[in-house]
């Protein structure tokens, strides 16, 4: 036994210097940096915060650089690291209103007070590849005009407002005595699960299953018809306040995208047609994510508004319980593992089964059939 251990702990090193060489590439190239990733891979940077619950681009851009480029990996590292961290104190909610816009867009009113910022988008790229990139030359690939304005501090309505001034839209006031949320990061997943708790979890969701449950209410598995009624980018203050101050102070700007979905309603019998809303909220520039969580939240908001579940992007276990990326990994890969007694076991009955078949398959054969008998 104790053979076996030594050679597996061998087996395993052997495999983490392996590991090392793959993630170093080619020697003759210069290594990747963590500051390159995180100047110049943005968006996957942002998305390891977003779903690893941790806003620290450099931290991300190490995980990333950890796990050569897997982002489900690098989410999963970034995630173990948040759990050895002090809980310090609880910031306010942020009043994304008061958003320093790089970017705001809305698909519901051309003409917005406070106007459409386009901002950095691929929206209208041609998706051509751009062998310009190739050459290793400053400014490669950066198309030539006018530099980028800075950002707009300007004060921008919600599109929900103008909505609202029609009474056109829901509106949902925070009852007094509003509990705090349960954090997901402390307390296990319980159903039936409260807004709040869903959101977390949706936040935390893998992009590419909430894409795929927000692509599925578009066609047609949620009666849902949803309009962008307003997508934001930009920087917004995170405050504390502490006990002894009584009063709150900024500790630092962070990046966001915000996304609020406009849902047809037709009404029920306590509530008359209007639109509703589905939210969502993702660190970075993570516009897909927060577009993907917007249309699941208001397809999981069914029985609070009296619809019928019916498709699978309406249930809370299914969608909640299916949409953590490191869990599904774990689940998954866990099957790479050994699994040799079980397999045995399992092989053993398929053997016994086949015998019983084969001899009630030889006895039926030698027993006369019964016109064949004298």
């Amino acid at each position: 036994m104790y053979v076996a251990v030594k050679g597996g702990e061998a087996a395993i090193l052997n495999s983490y210097r392996l590991l090392a060489d793959q993630r170093r590439g080619d020697s003759a190239l210069p290594e990747l940096s963590v500051a390159q990733i995180q100047s110049q891979l943005k968006l996957a940077v942002d998305r390891v915060m977003t779903e690893g619950s941790l806003y620290d681009p450099e931290l991300a851009a190490l995980a990333i650089k950890q796990a050569a480029g897997d982002l489900v990996e690098a989410i999963f590292l970034l995630r173990a690291y948040r759990a050895t961290l002090p809980r310090l104190g609880v910031t306010r909610a942020l009043d994304t209103a008061r958003m320093v816009l790089d970017r705001r867009i809305s698909a519901t009113f051309k003409d917005l007070p406070g106007g459409q910022v386009l901002g950095p988008t691929y929206d209208y790229t041609q998706r051509l590849l751009d062998f310009t990139l190739l050459v290793e030359t400053e400014g490669a690939g950066v198309p030539a005009g006018k530099p980028a304005e800075p950002s707009s501090a300007a004060p921008a309505p919600r599109v929900v407002d103008l909505l609202n001034q029609e009474g056109l839209i829901e509106t949902r006031p925070v009852p007094p005595g509003d509990p705090a949320p349960t954090d997901l990061t402390r307390e296990p997943l319980r159903f039936p699960a409260d807004r709040a708790t869903r959101l977390q979890n949706l936040a935390r969701g893998d992009e590419g299953f909430l894409l795929a449950m927000a692509y599925s209410t578009q066609r047609g598995y949620s009666h849902s018809h949803p309009f962008v009624g307003e997508v934001r980018l930009g920087t917004v203050a995170v405050e504390l306040e502490p006990e002894e101050l009584g009063f709150a102070v900024s500790i630092g700007d962070i990046e966001i995208t915000e996304c609020e979905m406009v849902n047809q309603f037709a009404g029920s019998k306590t509530q008359p047609p209007q639109f509703t809303r589905g939210y969502g909220l993702a660190f970075g520039h993570s516009e897909r994510k927060a577009m993907a969580m917007s249309l699941v939240d208001r397809a999981l908001r069914c029985d609070e508004l009296g619809e019928p579940v019916e498709s699978p992007a309406q249930m809370q276990e299914f969608v909640l319980g299916h949409s953590d990326s490191l869990e599904a990994s774990g689940f998954v890969q866990h099957l790479k593992l050994p699994h040799y007694v079980d397999f045995q076991s399992e092989l053993e009955l398929v053997r016994r089964m086949r015998a019983s078949a084969d001899a009630a398959a030889r006895a039926a054969a030698a027993t006369p059939a019964e016109g064949d008998r004298p």
